[in-house]
């Protein structure tokens, strides 16, 4: 299982390396830093889907909230669980601090529609952060969500294991409330980091 564990890290670490740039290639701004702010033409786009308690959702219904986009599937061993509760442990830091994280919505969008159903979404989400909502849909709704966030993706078969492993790209996007990219946090930010770009974004709970 270490094997495996490996392998797989060091996919993501590969996909990082060498197709990471295509999440910033089009946009105008020299976005190379994890902390660059970019403009409109970044990733993002429109996306209808399904959520783990079965509801279609809609980019749309996130409107006036700063979504948090991570896409990767529940079968990861090990690098879709660490960056989820990087994520979980800057808003629960956030939240111990005061701050109201409402206007924050983190999303985890299934790369691997084929295994991650509704119904395993729904066991393997509240893992992390309660605000969490997991969506996933037809190969061809998220092969279109993924183009739109020029996110890479691919299955990947493996003799060390039942089934296969899914190699992707590993970021987190953070998404103005108009929808719009903002900037991306990568394996090499830590919580903290993440916690401290939110920070301006929230206001003291009442």
């Amino acid at each position: 299982m270490q094997s495996v564990r490996l392998i797989a890290w060091g996919a993501v670490v590969i996909v990082i390396a060498f197709l990471g740039l295509r999440v910033l290639i089009n946009s105008p701004d020299d976005a190379s830093s994890p902390s660059q702010t970019t403009s409109q033409s970044g990733p993002g786009g429109p996306f209808t889907l399904i959520s783990h308690k079965g509801t279609k959702v809609s980019d749309d219904d996130f409107r006036g909230k700063h979504m948090m986009v991570y896409f990767g599937y529940s079968y990861c061993p090990d690098v879709c669980p660490l960056e989820l509760q990087k994520l979980t442990s800057s808003l629960l830091d956030l939240e111990k601090e005061g701050y109201d994280t409402s206007p924050i919505q983190p999303l985890f969008i299934s790369v691997d529609p084929e295994r991650d159903t509704p119904e395993t979404l729904n066991e393997y989400v509240p893992l992390f952060h309660p605000s969490m909502i997991g969506l996933t849909g037809s190969a061809e709704e998220i092969a279109d969500v993924a183009k739109k966030y020029k996110v890479y993706f691919a299955k990947r078969e493996s003799d060390d294991v039942d089934g296969y492993l899914m190699d992707h790209l590993s970021v987190i996007f953070l998404m103005d409330q108009n929808g719009n990219y903002q900037r991306l946090f990568t394996a090499r930010d830590k919580p903290e980091d993440i916690t401290n770009a939110l920070r301006p974004l929230l206001k003291k709970a009442a």
